[in-house]
C-alpha cells in the first residue's frame, strides 16, 4: 500500500472536491460559481499532491506551454464569467497536458477484470 503524507492526503481531498464541483457545475448548466470553486480546488489539490515545485515544473515546461496556456486561460475565463468557453478551453488544455498519461491509464484499466474485458472488445480496442 502506498503511504501518503498529510499534505498529500489533503491534496487528494481537495482534488476530489474540485472534480466533484466541476462535474456538478457542468450538470447544473455550467454554473459559474461551482466551476470556479472546482477549478481552484483542483489546481490547489494538484499542488498539494505533487508539491508546488513539481507542479510549477509540470505546467511550465517549454513543450507544454501551449497546453498550459489553454488550461490556465480556461480557468481564468471561467473566473471572469464565461463558463462554457472557459470549460472548452480547459478540456482542450487538459487533454494536451495529460495526453502522455492516457495510454498508461488505459493500460492500467485493461488489467482491471470487468473494465479490461470491455476495453478489449473488438469495436473498442481498434484494429489488432
Amino acid at each position: 500500500m502506498i503511504s501518503l503524507t498529510d499534505s498529500q492526503k489533503i491534496g487528494m481531498g481537495l482534488t476530489g472536491f474540485g472534480v466533484f464541483f466541476l462535474f456538478f457545475g457542468m450538470i447544473l448548466f455550467f454554473d459559474k460559481a461551482l466551476l470556479a470553486i472546482g477549478n481552484i480546488l483542483f489546481v490547489a489539490g494538484l499542488s498539494f499532491v505533487i508539491g508546488l515545485e513539481r507542479t510549477f515544473r509540470f505546467f511550465f515546461q517549454k513543450h507544454k506551454m501551449k497546453a498550459t496556456s489553454f488550461f490556465l486561460g480556461g480557468v481564468l475565463i471561467v473566473l471572469i464569467g464565461w463558463p462554457i468557453v472557459g470549460v472548452v478551453l480547459e478540456v482542450y488544455g487538459f487533454f494536451l497536458l495529460f495526453r502522455g498519461f492516457f495510454p498508461v491509464a488505459v493500460g492500467f484499466i485493461r488489467r482491471i477484470p470487468i473494465l479490461g474485458s470491455l476495453l478489449n472488445l473488438p469495436f473498442i480496442s481498434g484494429p489488432s
